[in-house]
């Protein structure tokens, strides 16, 4: 019999959901993580680059939103890579208290190198899942990520 939390099942149910989605999540993420440390990049780093690529230059505040980190975070995320000559910061002609994050030709050139690799780990490590397995996981999670909402 196990011991700990003796919710009822609703609560049960929720709680090994939860834990099963983090250790899936985590696993997937420990994988990737190997392949952006070997080429010197963190996943909040990965995920500006990412976030650059796929929606071109963005403000600090927006890309923030979109990898979900605090500002605080991306702020050090961003100064580092300004450091190594992969982003550019430019103060925002209408906002002056605004920053738009460019990728530079050195960034642009790195993320199209490892992109690929990127892209071919993630395949892989989905496709222990069947393509509509993938689907209703993605619908699931876009469900979920947009919570309950409000009365």
């Amino acid at each position: 019999m196990r011991k700990g939390f003796q919710g009822n099942s609703k609560e049960a149910r929720a709680l090994n959901t939860y834990v099963k989605l983090m250790r899936a999540a985590e696993s997937i993420i420990s994988r990737v993580h190997k392949l952006l440390s070997s080429i010197g990049l963190t996943v909040s780093q990965f995920g500006v680059f990412e976030a650059l690529l796929h929606f071109g230059s963005l403000s600090q505040r927006d890309l923030g939103r979109k990898i979900l980190r605090s500002s605080g975070n991306l702020t050090m995320v961003i100064d580092n890579l300004e450091k190594r000559r992969l982003v550019r910061r430019e103060r925002e002609a209408s906002d002056r208290r605004m920053f738009i994050v460019h990728l530079t030709g050195e960034g642009q050139t790195l993320i199209g190198k490892i992109f690929p690799s990127h892209a071919a780990l993630i395949t892989h490590e989905m496709s222990v899942l069947k393509a509509a397995d993938q689907k209703i996981l993605g619908d699931l999670c876009k469900k979920n990520r947009q919570g309950r909402k409000k009365n």
